[in-house]
């Protein structure tokens, strides 16, 4: 079992590290962008950029036969997933 104090230290670490990564983001002039996995449609994804969740859960919808509520859990994990 972790300790409390082992959680902080694995913590400060971790913040550490991104500030890390964050800092060469931008010394190099790069942007991470998260990569779609091969099931994301990319109407979906852009509609979701748009701020068009409703059409994308129709779009997810008539392409996959899903129900509206396991469409929209699907659209909401895409735009989770990607950080849209």
């Amino acid at each position: 079992m972790v300790s409390d104090q082992d959680f902080q230290q694995l913590r400060s670490r971790m913040i550490h590290l991104e500030g890390q990564v964050e800092f060469l983001y931008k010394h190099l002039g790069v942007t991470f962008v998260p990569e779609a996995a091969p099931g994301d449609d990319p109407r979906i994804i852009e509609l979701i950029q748009k701020g068009k969740k409703i059409d994308a859960i129709k779009i997810y919808r008539d392409l996959t036969n899903a129900g509206l509520a396991d469409a929209k859990q699907a659209v909401e994990e895409i735009q989770r997933r990607l950080g849209l």
